[in-house]
């Protein structure tokens, strides 16, 4: 199976914060939309494809640890991770998982011909098995927004 087939099953949105928008911009809409992570883009939300970088929970945590308070006032260019790892539509599931556990990383950025067309989750992965196990396919966009849970 390949990286396409969980992104024609899932919302196909991916949600994006520009390079200069506040690390406390960030966590807002981090917080507004239920994720983890978001693909930083030179240009505003949905606008464009091309990846500038990724900013998720962990790179705030540890910056915040480090940085304190005034993390928050940052721009998200100075604390997203650049060049981030990536994979490809054609690539198979377990090539795209094997890139996730080598860089311990929940998120990888979907490229086609150096352009974003997604992004897949240690969620998608776990959704694709549930629906093995049950043997029916679930609504990625009503799963989604079904729980809500904090960590």
């Amino acid at each position: 199976m390949k990286v396409e087939h969980i992104l024609r099953t899932k919302e196909s949105r991916v949600v994006a914060v520009r390079t200069n928008a506040t690390v406390a911009d960030a966590i807002r809409l981090m917080k507004a939309e239920n994720i983890s992570a978001l693909v930083v883009k030179d240009v505003c939300r949905t606008e464009g494809n091309t990846l500038a970088g990724v900013l998720s929970e962990r790179d705030i945590v540890h910056a915040l640890l480090d940085r304190g308070a005034t993390l928050l006032s940052m721009p998200v260019a100075q604390l997203m991770t650049r060049q981030p790892v990536t994979c490809a539509p054609a690539d198979s599931l377990q090539h795209a998982l094997h890139l996730m556990e080598q860089h311990h990383i929940r998120h990888l950025p979907v490229l086609e011909d150096g352009h974003l067309v997604g992004v897949i989750s240690a969620r998608d992965f776990t959704r694709l098995q549930l629906q093995q196990f049950d043997g029916q396919p679930v609504d990625a966009a009503a799963a989604a927004g079904s729980t809500s849970y904090a960590h």
